[in-house]
């Protein structure tokens, strides 16, 4: 018995030396790519997952107006929020922004 332990383990290191990954990462469900842009755009306008159209324009407002180039911010991170604006926009079950 303990020698199917230890081989466990010996395996265990050597699939996350080979691959970077513990063979019990494998048995989680993967985050699609979609989904983790969706979280990332929340955390860095701060807002709540369930946050509706005028929180995420008014959380939009604040960070740009803390990251413009004006203010000693720059053009990247104005785009880096414009884009997470617009992808927490298209995630509203309304369909997002009007026309």
């Amino acid at each position: 018995m303990i020698r199917l332990l230890i081989i466990a383990a010996v395996l265990s290191v050597l699939c996350r030396w080979a691959v970077g990954k513990w063979p019990w990462q494998y048995l989680s469900p993967a985050r699609s790519t979609r989904s983790q842009a969706v979280f990332r755009a929340r955390r860095l306008l701060a807002v709540r997952e369930n946050a509706n159209r005028t929180e995420i324009i008014s959380a939009h407002k604040r960070l740009v107006a803390m990251v413009h180039p004006d203010r000693g911010g720059s053009n990247e991170q104005v785009h880096e929020a414009n884009a997470a604006r617009d992808l927490l926009l298209d995630e509203l079950p309304d369909g997002g922004p009007p026309a």
